[in-house]
């Protein structure tokens, strides 16, 4: 059997470590933005509860809130806590096997998507549970636009490529899940300006980590961005930008 061809390599996993240092620097400062995660964190929370689920052995990758290891170790659970910078989810997971395997806002940007999912599967004991938060292919509509009408001509790869519902369900099923959901939510921020768009993006570790980095946009370019953005502004003078949220559920019998 000939091996499966290596993925196209999108994302660098040095600028994915660079910049959740620098976010963890910008979370020192008066009203960092940190809104996807706590919203990520409540979810699963809440999902957990649902699902009357108290795992014993956990492992959590992309919380670097730490919110919801204390909640489930407060519980009793025995938690292990990784980040891109000490783990690379398209190897083995270490320690396994796990009751719970969570991965928040990371997922979305490793190359190798279908390998995450197997090993992530692998790690799992019997009757274990994995749960993925990552942001989907409807986000962040009024910046992508702002990008293609900053250079309407020549645009520069500046987004990166998301996925959506049915494509991660797909991608679930392959990894040999036994039973699987994915389901979608949308949160809505308002902005009042691109910049500020972006100082919560970088405060998240959310900002550009694509392996072939643009230039940076000149002037002019960078006007026809802001103007192109505050033309979607609503009669409050914000812009109402979305972010879709998937979250990918999965059994292993």
């Amino acid at each position: 059997m000939s091996e499966r061809p290596a993925p196209p390599a999108i994302f660098s996993r040095e600028r994915r470590i660079a910049a959740l240092h620098r976010a963890r620097q910008r979370q020192g400062r008066t009203n960092a933005a940190r809104y996807i995660l706590d919203d990520m964190v409540a979810d699963i929370i809440d999902r957990l509860e649902f699902m009357r689920f108290s795992p014993a052995r956990v492992v959590i990758i992309g919380d670097w809130t730490g919110t919801l290891a204390l909640s489930l170790g407060g519980n009793g659970a025995a938690v292990r806590e990784e980040s891109v910078a000490t783990i690379d989810e398209e190897q083995p997971l270490p320690g396994a096997p796990y009751d719970l395997v969570v991965s928040l806002a990371s997922l979305e940007r490793v190359n190798d998507l279908p390998g995450a999912l197997l090993h992530a599967r692998a790690a799992l004991a019997p009757d274990g549970i994995f749960l993925a938060s990552i942001i989907g292919a409807g986000s962040l509509g009024a910046l992508r636009a702002a990008m293609i009408d900053a250079q309407p001509e020549r645009p520069a790869a500046r987004m990166h490529p998301l996925i959506d519902t049915p494509s991660a369900s797909a991608l679930m099923q392959r990894a040999g899940f036994a039973r699987q959901v994915v389901d979608s939510r949308t949160l809505t921020v308002a902005y009042p300006s691109l910049g500020r768009l972006v100082g919560d993006l970088r405060d998240q570790a959310l900002g550009n980590v694509l392996r072939d980095r643009p230039p940076p946009l000149d002037r002019a370019a960078l006007a026809r961005a802001e103007a192109s953005f505050l033309a979607r502004a609503g009669k409050h003078g914000s812009v109402a930008e979305s972010f879709e949220i998937l979250t990918l559920t999965g059994w292993k019998d």
